[in-house]
C-alpha cells in the first residue's frame, strides 16, 4: 500500500533532487559585507569577539573588498573608526574623515562593480557614544541629530556612497537626509533606512569592534526600539517609507524573523535583514567549541533569514559563505 504522505519523501531523497525543488536558494547576490576601517593604526587589528573580523587599514580594506567581488559579494558596508571623537561627531562629515577617504578609494577601483554602502550615523565618532547631539539634561536631541544626519549623508554622497545608510533611529530621519541629499544635487543616492533597529542586546561585539562605549553607563532604549513590540516595528517600517526610504532593514535578524516575515508582504521596496556582530559571535563559539558545524550552521542561518522574507542580508558571514557557496558549484 502507498500512502499518499509518500510523495514528501520521494523528494528529498537525494541532493540533486532536493535542490532542483529548493523553495528558497541562498546565492552570492543575497549578501552584503559590514567592514570596519580605522584611521589610527598601520596593520589590520583582528576583533577579539568577532572571530574573522577585523579593524582595516584602507590598504587591508581594499584587499579584503577586492576578495569579496572576486567571490562575487554585490555589496558592501562601511562603518568607520577616527583616531579622534567629539561631542558631534563631526570627523563624520569631514571630507578628510575615515569613511569619506574610504568611500573615494573604492568608488574610484570598482565604480558600478560594487554597491558602496555608508553607515550614517555618528555614535563611532562621539566622545559619548551616543547616536546624536546631548542635549542640557543629558539626552539626544531629535531635531538637533537630523541636521548633522543630513551633513554626514552629503558627504557621504560627495565622497561617493551610492547609498547611505542612518542607522541613528532618530525620528524624521530618512526625510531630513533625503531632503538634504536632493538639495545637494545628489538624487540618485539611494536611502536603507534602519528602520527596525531594536535596542539589542546583541549588538556588544559590534561596540568592541568600533570602540564605542556609552557614557555613564547609559543606553539606547529611548531612541531605538523596543524588542518587545512588532506592530511598533511595521510603523517605523511604514513611516520611513513615505519619508522616502528606497529600501528598509530589520535589525537585527534570527531573532526577529517574525518581523522579518511580517514586513514582507506589507512593503513593495527592497527588504533588508542585519545578521547582527553578536548572532555572528555565537555562531563562531559554537563552531569553536565543536558544538555545531560552522560552515552548514552558517548557511542554514542565512537561508532561513532569506525564507523569512529578506531580499538581501548583511553579514559579516559573507565572505566565507561566498566562498562555501561556490565550492559548491
Amino acid at each position: 500500500m502507498t500512502f499518499p504522505n509518500r510523495r514528501m519523501r520521494r523528494l528529498r531523497h537525494s541532493g540533486a533532487l532536493r535542490r532542483l525543488v529548493a523553495e528558497t536558494t541562498l546565492t552570492t547576490s543575497d549578501l552584503a559585507v559590514p567592514l570596519f576601517v580605522r584611521e589610527d593604526i598601520d596593520a589590520p587589528t583582528p576583533v577579539a569577539s568577532m572571530p574573522g573580523v577585523e579593524q582595516h587599514t584602507h590598504a587591508s580594506l581594499h584587499k579584503e573588498v577586492e576578495r569579496l567581488v572576486t567571490l562575487g559579494v554585490p555589496a558592501i558596508m562601511l562603518f568607520g573608526i577616527p583616531a579622534t571623537k567629539d561631542a558631534s561627531g563631526s570627523q563624520a562629515w569631514n571630507p578628510q574623515g575615515v569613511v569619506q577617504v574610504a568611500l573615494r578609494n573604492l568608488s574610484a577601483a570598482y565604480g558600478s562593480d560594487l554597491v558602496v554602502m555608508a553607515d550614517l550615523c555618528v555614535d563611532e565618532y562621539t566622545d559619548h557614544g551616543h547616536c546624536g547631539i546631548i542635549d542640557g539634561r543629558g539626552q539626544v536631541d531629535n531635531d538637533a541629530t537630523l541636521e548633522i544626519y543630513g551633513k554626514v549623508a552629503v558627504a557621504q554622497a560627495a565622497a561617493g556612497a551610492s547609498v547611505v545608510a542612518p542607522s541613528g533611529m532618530m525620528d524624521g530621519q530618512v526625510a531630513a537626509i533625503r531632503r538634504a541629499l536632493d538639495e545637494a544635487e545628489f538624487l540618485d543616492t539611494a536611502i536603507l533606512g534602519y528602520s527596525a533597529k531594536f535596542a539589542s542586546a546583541f549588538y556588544g561585539p559590534f561596540r568592541d569592534a568600533v570602540d564605542v562605549t556609552i557614557a555613564d553607563g547609559g543606553d539606547r532604549q529611548a531612541y531605538q526600539q523596543d524588542w518587545r513590540n512588532g506592530r511598533e516595528a511595521l510603523e517605523e517600517i511604514r513611516l520611513d517609507i513615505e519619508e522616502g526610504a528606497d529600501m528598509v532593514m530589520v535589525k537585527p535578524a534570527m531573532a526577529y524573523l517574525d518581523i522579518i516575515a511580517k514586513a514582507r508582504p506589507e512593503v513593495n521596496v527592497p527588504l533588508a535583514a542585519y545578521h547582527v556582530s553578536g548572532e555572528y559571535a555565537m555562531l563562531k563559539a559554537a563552531a569553536q567549541n565543536g558544538w555545531i558545524d560552522g560552515d552548514v550552521a552558517a548557511i542554514e542561518t542565512l537561508t532561513a533569514i532569506k525564507r523569512a522574507g529578506a531580499d538581501f542580508i548583511l553579514t559579516y558571514l559573507g565572505g566565507e559563505v561566498a566562498e562555501l557557496l561556490a565550492n559548491k558549484r
